[in-house]
């Protein structure tokens, strides 16, 4: 029944514009009824308007604040960012890159607002596991249109994901206050979080990198997992940690032998 009103809509519509433009609407027509996807294109074309109109709309909002905060620790607005996550403190931190030392300075650290699972890797499709590892977004990764006002794909799967099998998709930093494997920010939040990595971007960065860790990876808490079944996966994560703790600069992250190695190199790289 819902069906048949659509389609009576429809035809009522496409009635009143025919009357107006008919020769562009038989077109249009046609082509529907040849190719059901040039209809899909089209709500497509304006999910990606509405997003646009969104992601501006809060950079807007918050650009005047950062902005002038970013200043004061001599930081700025497009500069390249790195994001770094920790999930038994439930925080989410922002770094920008500094022009002059190269090194990436701590700027905003968010409480996550939900997360879903415990501690431990996202193995498979519906765990509702947060995964932890080493990813990174790019322009493709940044969603505008998001259900849950604007998200960045984290990048799960990556190739140490896929070496290992597991399975899952749509792993999102986002808005709201509602998560099954995600992390939710809130609204207010992720316009800070989402336009200072647009702005990245749109400054030159080819891409940022998202390290997601179980808890800081300190020696401490580290010894406090003794017998732990992912203690093993852990130490290996640590070693991409320490990295960036020393030099202020993400490493280069590869999978080789079912386990993360890192480029332990302290010179900068054009995409950090």
């Amino acid at each position: 029944m819902k069906c048949r009103w659509v389609v009576c809509i429809f035809v009522v519509v496409l009635g009143i514009v025919w009357f107006y433009d008919a020769p562009r609407w038989t077109s249009l027509a046609s082509r529907i009824l040849h190719d059901p996807s040039v209809l899909m294109n089209v709500t497509s074309n304006k999910s990606e308007s509405i997003g646009a109109s969104r992601a501006l709309a809060a950079a807007a909002r918050v650009k005047p604040i950062l902005s002038n905060e970013l200043a004061t620790k001599g930081l700025h607005w497009g500069d390249a960012v790195f994001l770094r996550a920790f999930k038994e403190e439930g925080a989410l931190e922002l770094f920008v890159q500094d022009r002059v030392s190269k090194r990436f300075v701590l700027f905003r650290t968010y409480q996550i607002a939900k997360q879903s699972g415990e501690l431990g890797p996202k193995q498979r499709e519906g765990d509702g596991q947060v995964p932890e590892g080493f990813y990174y977004a790019g322009r493709a990764s940044m969603k505008p249109d998001s259900t849950y006002h604007l998200a960045i794909n984290c990048g799960y799967p990556n190739a140490y994901d896929r070496a290992h099998e597991r399975t899952g998709s749509f792993i999102m930093i986002h808005g709201n206050t509602v998560s099954i494997g995600c992390l939710a920010m809130t609204d207010e939040k992720i316009e800070e979080i989402y336009s200072l990595c647009d702005a990245a971007l749109l400054g030159g960065q080819d891409f940022f990198r998202i390290h997601l860790f179980p808890f800081r990876m300190t020696e401490t808490r580290l010894a406090e997992a003794t017998g732990h079944p992912w203690l093993e996966f852990w130490n290996n994560l640590k070693q991409g940690y320490d990295h960036f703790e020393t030099y202020g600069i993400p490493p280069e992250v590869e999978e080789k032998n079912l386990r993360y190695e890192f480029l332990l190199d302290d010179t900068p790289k054009d995409s950090p």
